[in-house]
């Protein structure tokens, strides 16, 4: 449970969408096919960003060995496996408990030890970790202030935060609302994009809670290429944040 001063920022109907897409979350042809198409893209960008931060070798294949990752609005696993794989020890939160369940029994299957929790990310154990993530969760949660400050609080000295959300343009509200919830390809009521967040509002949240954010980096898409990371910031963007 939250602590009696963490301000909630799980929407139960939120958490109740989400959950109910908890049986199919890893069929990529199923409902979340979208963040299986989006998902490789993000960790381009990621191992990038990680190789950067800390130095790394581009051709190791555990860039995050003795590191630890916290993957905050993880759903079933889809990035945490990743994450593990490159080496982290890595904790999931997710509101939905349907999504943890359904992250567990995957990580049993795959032989990888990943800690679930479900819940608000102010209700995990005391501690910190190397690398936050938060993907395309910003977008879904209540009092988003209070959500970064958490994320930030998380966050050990000299670590690396990586967000990715939609930008709330035109573009957004014609594409991933307009076109692909109604053709499906999303399921609908994921996303109102009243509730989407520019970079330029996205940095001020993220200066507030003492974190300076790098040049954000598009994620396009066009039917020839599919999804992929971009100078064109008007649909989707990830961006990297962290302390000072």
């Amino acid at each position: 449970m939250p602590s009696a001063t963490a301000p909630e920022t799980i929407r139960p109907e939120e958490a109740a969408h989400f959950g109910a897409l908890a049986a199919d979350w890893w069929d990529p042809k199923g409902s979340s096919a979208m963040l299986h198409k989006l998902n490789p893209v993000r960790l381009q960008f990621l191992r990038e960003a990680v190789d950067i931060h800390w130095g790394g070798d581009p051709e190791s294949l555990k860039p995050l060995a003795g590191k630890r990752a916290l993957d905050v609005g993880c759903g079933a696993g889809l990035l945490c496996e990743p994450l593990a794989r490159m080496g982290a020890e890595v904790t999931g939160v997710d509101a939905a408990e349907e999504n943890i369940a359904a992250a567990r029994d995957h990580a049993a299957g795959t032989g990888l030890s990943i800690d679930y929790h479900a819940g608000e990310l102010a209700g995990l154990p005391a501690g910190t970790f190397d690398l936050v993530t938060a993907m395309e969760v910003i977008e879904h949660v209540g009092e988003k202030g209070a959500f970064i400050a958490q994320l930030a609080a998380r966050l050990a000295p000299g670590g690396l935060l990586v967000l990715s959300t939609p930008n709330r343009t035109p573009q957004s509200r014609l594409i991933m609302i307009g076109a692909a919830e109604a053709l499906g390809m999303i399921p609908r009521g994921t996303h109102h994009w009243d509730d989407f967040i520019t970079p330029e509002e996205l940095g001020e949240l993220l200066a507030a809670a003492g974190l300076t954010m790098d040049a954000p980096q598009g994620i396009a898409f066009t039917p020839a290429r599919g999804l992929h990371l971009s100078g064109n910031l008007a649909l989707n963007y990830i961006v990297t944040a962290t302390a000072g």
